[in-house]
């Protein structure tokens, strides 16, 4: 049996933690000027991963998932 490649879309996105995985939050990349310093700043960080979402990553991310 081969091994179970890594899907490297997801490997940059993701990150694992010890109770699951967290992500990059959306709307922080390009065209901040119209954009409020409070909604910059709670954008900051990484937010958790959906509990539903949380089989389809560790199928994907297969090395990072023990």
């Amino acid at each position: 049996m081969p091994k179970m490649k890594t899907h490297r879309g997801a490997a940059k996105r993701f990150r694992k933690t010890a109770t699951g995985f967290k992500h990059k939050q959306a709307n922080k990349s390009h065209i901040l000027t119209k954009m409020t310093s409070k909604r910059k700043r709670h954008l900051r960080g990484m937010e958790g991963v959906a509990a539903a979402d949380v089989p389809a990553l560790r199928r994907m991310l297969p090395s990072k998932a023990r």
